[in-house]
């Protein structure tokens, strides 16, 4: 009797392991992305963040370099659309995406993508500050942040970004009436400079009405934080662990039935 008992628990036993196991081996991950403004009140704003999530091949730029067009793109008016392609071509496997509209001091913003993460450990960034004619936050090498390590298990938290990693594409010359958010920025000059780490020029946008309505104040030293980027990482089983679990389930049913059909009165009489 108490074997009959013991046999379904096994076989319950048998079909949670096979599903654990999946689950533990599995290297398709859903990342949470969550980006904060922690910039001072009236102070710089952020157009939406442009990620990637690849092998690290792609590299947006490099201090002291000229910049391209894929920075660019995102350095003056924060589209983005060359920066994305040009990774989009570099790495087709990449998971690639925006995160939130304009991102105003003390607001935050979130997205969830599915990244393969043994296949894809590093993460690349860029976001314009605003207001200014070209001014970005951004990674300078391509990896610089690996997320996830080799076993595809998330190990960086959160990257935090603060007022003197703040970059000029020295790709528009400085002007606040031609700059995006208080200016006119139809009115743009090129400059023709290289990429360069600045931040203390924000403070000649001080006293500007912005596009949000607050009267721009930078009130930043090299040392505020401006900006955080933080990830939570869930493992998602592969479509094989499901059949796995399946035929699992499919087993503790068939033995279950085999019990009862032992267990049932005619069956005891045919056995005699």
């Amino acid at each position: 009797m108490s074997l009959r008992l013991d046999i379904p628990r096994q076989a319950l036993a048998g079909a949670a392991a096979l599903l654990l196991s999946g689950a533990a081996s599995a290297v398709q991950i859903a990342l949470t992305i969550t980006v904060e403004n922690l910039a001072p009140a009236n102070s710089v704003s952020f157009a939406p963040l442009h990620f990637g999530i690849g092998n690290g091949n792609f590299d947006a730029f490099d201090i002291g370099g000229v910049a391209t067009a894929p920075i660019v793109s995102v350095a003056e008016g924060g589209s983005g659309t060359a920066w994305q392609a040009a990774f989009g071509l570099t790495e087709p496997a990449a998971t690639r995406g925006t995160v939130g509209g304009l991102l105003q001091p003390g607001e935050s913003r979130s997205l969830t993508v599915m990244v393969d993460s043994t296949v894809n450990p590093y993460f690349t960034f860029g976001a314009m500050v605003v207001p200014s004619n070209d001014f970005f936050i951004g990674n300078d090498s391509p990896t610089e942040y690996r997320l996830f390590d080799n076993a595809g298990q998330l190990q960086i938290g959160s990257i935090g970004i603060k007022a003197d990693e703040i970059w000029d594409a020295g790709s528009e010359v400085f002007d606040p009436a031609a700059a995006a958010f208080v200016g006119n920025n139809d009115l743009r000059a090129n400059q023709n400079s290289v990429v360069a780490l600045n931040f203390a020029e924000l403070a000649a946008f001080n006293g500007l009405t912005t596009g949000a309505g607050y009267t721009f104040n930078s009130g930043l030293t090299a040392q505020s934080d401006v900006y955080n980027i933080s990830f939570q990482a869930a493992a998602v089983p592969e479509p094989g662990t499901y059949a796995l679990l399946s035929a699992g389930l499919l087993a503790v049913g068939w033995v279950a039935r085999r019990r009862r059909v032992r267990s049932a009165p005619g069956a005891m009489l045919r056995a005699m």
